[in-house]
C-alpha cells in the first residue's frame, strides 16, 4: 500500500548554520515503527539530491516517537549569508512530508493506515 508520509506524522524544520534540521513525529505511537522503517539515510539523501550538498545524520527518538534529520549543506552558507529564499530551512519539513512510503498491505491495514489517494 501507498501511505503519505504527510497522513502519519507531522514535521518542523529550521536552520542550523548551513545544515537544515528536520523533525519528523508520528502521529500515533503505533505508526511510529512504520516511519522509522522507512525513512532510512539512503531514503531520505536521495529526496533531497540537488538540494543539499553534504550528508544526511539521523537521530531517533523512540520515547518521542519521533525522527530527526540533519541535512548537512542544504542551506548556501546559512540564514545570514544565503541568498537563497528560505535561508532559515522552514520548508524543509514541508518537503520530507511530500515522500510516499511503501508498506506491506496487510500490516498497512493492521495499523490503519490510510492509503495514498489513488
Amino acid at each position: 500500500m501507498k501511505v503519505r508520509l504527510v497522513d502519519i506524522a507531522h514535521a518542523r524544520s529550521g536552520d542550523k548554520g548551513d545544515t537544515a534540521n528536520v523533525g519528523v513525529i508520528a502521529l500515533r505511537p503505533e505508526w511510529y515503527g512504520i516511519i522509522a522503517e522507512s525513512l532510512t539515510l539512503d531514503r531520505v539523501a536521495a529526496h533531497f539530491a540537488g538540494v543539499i550538498d553534504g550528508g544526511v545524520e539521523r537521530f531517533e527518538l523512540p520515547n518521542l516517537n519521533a525522527l530527526n534529520f540533519l541535512l548537512h549543506g542544504a542551506l548556501d552558507g546559512g540564514g545570514t549569508l544565503s541568498l537563497k529564499t528560505d535561508a532559515q530551512g522552514k520548508v524543509f519539513s514541508t518537503a520530507m512530508l511530500r515522500m510516499v512510503l511503501d508498506v506491506d498491505d496487510a500490516r498497512a491495514r493492521t495499523l490503519a493506515l490510510p492509503a495514498a489517494p489513488a
